[in-house]
């Protein structure tokens, strides 16, 4: 028995281990705050998009040789920014707007890492995450994030709330719509920056959708939608963190795959009230 105990909690011998899971935590609770914007919005494919656009400022800082937070924090900030900005004008789509600029930085991305080899490594790390590559500064980096994006929220609720539900009436009210977007388009990019060691940027977006997604399917209040989503991202990352090192696999990939486990589950217990709450949401 005893011995069964002590394998339970072999993984926190190690402190890259610890490190890692501490990221994965802090990071999935992140995420699951800002997924609910995302996910009542109706811009699943922004982290998807934005993502993208970061990993072109990574592959420029890797050649480079610079701090990646610095390259890839500009060039995704300055990504999520012009995708407003061209989405507001509405002279194509917000879909359009994110296809053109992400895929534009991802093409650059792809062509440094052709044309300068050397940073293959450096790359591969970003697109996949590595949990080996966790260090204590990425342990401050999220949680620093993850702390502004909690003040932000909480001090802006309302204009956020209205924001997301209903922006004409929001910007005849006084409220700075257009500065409410960019403001979530920043905290989104920075979000994907700093959770790249773990999850990697082909995965973020799921990490940004499901929990929020699992949320929605089990209230209808805005409100309670800000505190259950952001547990959910913690647990599914806690846990999957935990079974990647016994199963022998990424950790990136089985935390979404411990989320979308547990979005279907809630799928199939909640049933039909579950999945049309859309119809109902409330903000309190």
């Amino acid at each position: 028995m005893s011995s069964v105990v002590a394998g339970i909690f072999t993984p926190f011998h190690y402190q890259f281990f610890n490190n890692g899971i501490i990221v994965a935590t802090i990071a999935g609770a992140l995420c699951g705050l800002l997924g609910v914007f995302v996910v009542l919005r109706g811009m699943s494919y922004i982290g998807h998009g934005l993502s993208h656009a970061v990993f072109g400022g990574a592959a420029a800082s890797a050649v480079m040789n610079i701090n990646y937070f610095v390259g890839a924090g500009v060039w995704g900030v300055a990504s999520g920014v012009i995708i407003g900005r061209i989405a507001r004008r509405r002279l194509i789509g917000a879909d359009a707007a994110i296809g053109v600029v992400t895929t534009a930085s991802f093409a650059i991305g792809l062509a440094l890492l052709n044309r300068y080899g050397q940073a293959k490594k450096s790359i591969e790390a970003v697109l996949f995450g590595s949990v080996l590559g966790v260090k204590t500064i990425d342990i401050f980096a999220v949680s620093a994030v993850a702390i502004l994006s909690v003040v932000i929220v909480v001090v802006l609720y309302r204009a956020f709330l209205f924001a997301t539900f209903d922006p004409e009436v929001a910007q005849v009210s006084g409220v700075r719509v257009a500065w409410i977007e960019v403001l979530l388009m920043g905290l989104l990019s920075l979000t994907i920056l700093v959770t790249m060691r773990v999850i990697g940027t082909l995965l973020i977006s799921a990490l940004l959708v499901i929990p929020a997604s699992v949320a929605r399917m089990l209230t209808n209040s805005f409100a309670r939608m800000l505190w259950i989503s952001p547990i959910i991202g913690a647990v599914s990352s806690f846990t999957g963190m935990y079974l990647s090192y016994f199963l022998d696999t990424s950790a990136s990939a089985t935390i979404i795959l411990t989320g979308t486990l547990m979005f279907i589950v809630v799928y199939a217990v909640t049933g039909l009230r579950g999945r049309t709450r859309i119809s109902g949401l409330h903000h309190i």
